[in-house]
């Protein structure tokens, strides 16, 4: 099973994809972290989340790029937290933005082939109105042709706006 959750910033998407986590049947639990820890902001919305898991069973796998190359334990319950970070690490990173959408892409299959269910998480950044410089705004349309990718693919759709989950697709 492959989940999409989707929201803005500080919307409640990544506890509600936690609890997407924690309620699926037993079974390993794997966090899949992708943020890269590039200063005191950063550190603290990765300190957040790892209190936000604390107790929950959580073995995390720091994954900033390259997802394909993870080995995630047989019948594990995936969350991979998230989408628009790792898309980010492999756009503006050493491999650049040739071929990123096929390598995120690929690692996403690949995880949910490999796992019983994969939550990915990822951010809503396109209502904003605000004229990018194209890099940023190149970078952007590889995520949104991301996302749509990923929810073609996906058994359920979620975007949480103010902690409330709204189901786009399945049940």
């Amino acid at each position: 099973m492959l989940v999409l959750v989707s929201g803005g910033s500080a919307s409640g998407k990544s506890k509600y994809a936690e609890d997407l986590v924690t309620a699926a049947p037993e079974g390993p639990r794997l966090y899949v972290a992708t943020m890269e820890v590039w200063d005191a902001e950063s550190r603290r919305r990765v300190e957040r989340h790892r209190a936000m898991r604390a107790g929950k069973g959580f073995r995390t796998e720091e994954r900033p790029r390259r997802l394909g190359e993870l080995t995630p334990p047989p019948g594990a319950v995936a969350l991979l937290e998230d989408l628009s970070n790792l898309t980010a690490n492999e756009w503006f990173g050493p491999e650049g933005r040739e071929g990123a959408f096929d390598r995120v892409l690929s690692g996403v299959e690949k995880l949910s082939r490999e796992v019983a269910c994969t939550v990915v998480v990822t951010n809503e950044l396109f209502s904003d109105g605000v004229a990018y410089d194209r890099e940023t705004a190149d970078y952007l349309d590889c995520l949104a042709r991301l996302n749509r990718a990923v929810a073609a693919r996906a058994d359920q759709v979620y975007e949480v706006v103010c902690g409330i989950p709204v189901c786009w697709k399945g049940a």
